[in-house]
């Protein structure tokens, strides 16, 4: 039976776990994780009824491998699980930053699929971008299923593209929770309590969010959505209004520039 190890076993490694168990990816007993924190690895196994093992017994077992551990510490697990490895393991990194080219520059040519995935995965409403070297294309679909568990995934054909999907889904998150923060502040400014100004705002954009992801079924893009809700005339195009004047569209596109500069930089 197939089996899929987690070296690191953080919070995205949990949804993922959590993910592919719901799903019925992968059976709890053909799941193995490890960690350097003896407590997590406690507390994950007895929670999801996974079992351990030590990182190099971990390579050496399972099929699919999730590298899920922080960027600067890939390295060191790279060289420390290379011997363990065998040549038809399929290695799943989701480590910000971290190339294709630099997993096989110490594994070898192995299939590799580098993912960028984004908070959202913890409740299952994740997006996934995914990038399959040559040797892993055969294998691309079985990595799909697993984030899929999580939310949407997606497969890019250019590795370059990573750094795109890193500024739009990867950091995207930070963006949506910025505006909301803004509207919160603005929204008891305005005289409404907190937590009626946190309710109002937290449903608008999930009810937001929901419209445009239906409207889109139907060919309906956001600025169709947008349209709908401003009136000639209306609160929300004196809203819009200022917005336009402050360059919103200009600056959104600066800072995902900014963003996709600094993933290309992180990947050198």
């Amino acid at each position: 039976m197939a089996k899929i190890g987690f070296v690191g076993a953080g919070n995205m490694a949990e949804a993922i776990i959590k993910g592919v168990i719901d799903a019925k990816v992968y059976k709890s007993n053909n799941i193995i994780i490890s960690d350097i924190r003896p407590q997590r690895v406690k507390t994950v196994c007895k929670k999801y009824k996974v079992k351990s093992a030590d990182n190099c017994k971990l390579a050496k077992t399972v099929n699919v491998l999730v590298l899920s551990v922080k960027p600067q510490n890939m390295a060191d697990i790279l060289k420390e699980i290379k011997k363990a490895i065998s040549k038809n393991i399929l290695i799943v990194s989701i480590a910000a930053g971290v190339t294709t080219k630099k997993i096989q520059k110490t594994l070898g040519n192995i299939a590799v699929v580098r993912v960028m995935p984004n908070t959202p995965a913890l409740i299952g409403q994740g997006a996934a971008a995914i990038f399959a070297t040559k040797k892993a294309k055969a294998k691309v679909k079985n990595v799909l299923r697993i984030f899929s568990a999580v939310g949407l995934a997606v497969e890019v054909g250019d590795e370059k593209l990573m750094d795109a999907v890193t500024a739009v889904s990867g950091s995207g998150p930070a963006y949506f929770f910025l505006l909301m923060e803004a509207m919160l502040k603005a929204a008891q400014k305005l005289g409404l309590k907190k937590a009626i100004a946190q309710k109002l705002v937290l449903q608008t954009a999930k009810g937001a969010g929901l419209l445009a992801v239906e409207a889109a079924k139907g060919g309906k893009g956001p600025d169709v959505l947008r349209k709908m809700v401003t009136s000639p005339g209306g609160t929300t195009e004196a809203a819009m209004r200022v917005f336009a004047k402050r360059n919103f569209e200009k600056t959104v596109l600066i800072a995902l520039w900014a963003a996709a500069n600094r993933s290309k930089q992180l990947s050198r």
